[in-house]
């Protein structure tokens, strides 16, 4: 992945289509394979939430608690972006999502990575799936809708690992940290309410 190579892989909700975060030609090649439009931004996926303030600026408090609280796990923070990250993450917005995924084979994968490629390695990712289409929960499920892995083919992944069946098969729950008041812009495996207890005030909807 260091070199450009795009891996699907499993995490605790659906599989994902992966790409370093830092790698502009690799990112724009999942847009490609996926045939997603450029303007629909991508999730980085982190290893921990030290590495937040190398990703976005102007963090909230209760960001940093859900982050400190709910990660690993199926929720998604946008922030403000970091002026490091890659225009084709972001859609060419101002905010970039970000999150820890809770499986072994993601972890492992963000594990080699960061120590292959340094403390600010991560992976930006969507559903491995076409665009339009429901998310796979298993490896089968990718190559049936992205295709097998093949040499020097530009429009399949390079790479497919099979960490079995994902447990949940929801999408992350997705929540704006961007002002003094943290929003929900969409619902999925964490509840607004365990959200608000987290951080002990409501969340907009």
């Amino acid at each position: 992945m260091l070199a450009g190579g795009i891996v699907a892989f499993p995490t605790e909700t659906v599989y994902g289509l992966g790409a370093l975060a830092s790698h502009s030609d690799a990112v724009a090649r999942v847009f490609r394979i996926k045939a997603r439009p450029e303007s629909r931004p991508l999730i980085v996926h982190l290893r921990s939430a030290s590495q937040l303030d190398a990703f976005a600026v102007d963090i909230p408090d209760y960001a940093r608690t859900l982050a400190e609280a709910l990660w690993p796990g199926p929720l998604t923070l946008v922030l403000k972006r970091h002026e490091s990250v890659v225009d084709e993450v972001t859609g060419g917005g101002d905010t970039v999502g970000l999150r820890v995924p809770d499986h072994p084979v993601a972890l492992s994968l963000l594990d080699a990575l960061i120590e292959a490629g340094g403390p600010s390695t991560a992976i930006a990712a969507p559903s491995a799936n076409p665009f339009g289409e429901p998310p796979p929960t298993t490896a089968q499920g990718v190559i049936d809708g992205l295709g097998a892995p093949k040499a020097n083919d530009d429009g399949t992944p390079d790479v497919v690992l099979d960490g079995g069946e994902c447990p949940g098969g929801v999408p992350s729950t997705v929540v704006s940290c961007v002002g003094d008041w943290p929003r929900v812009l969409r619902y999925g495996a964490v509840p607004k309410e365990t959200i608000e207890e987290t951080i002990r005030r409501f969340v907009d909807a």
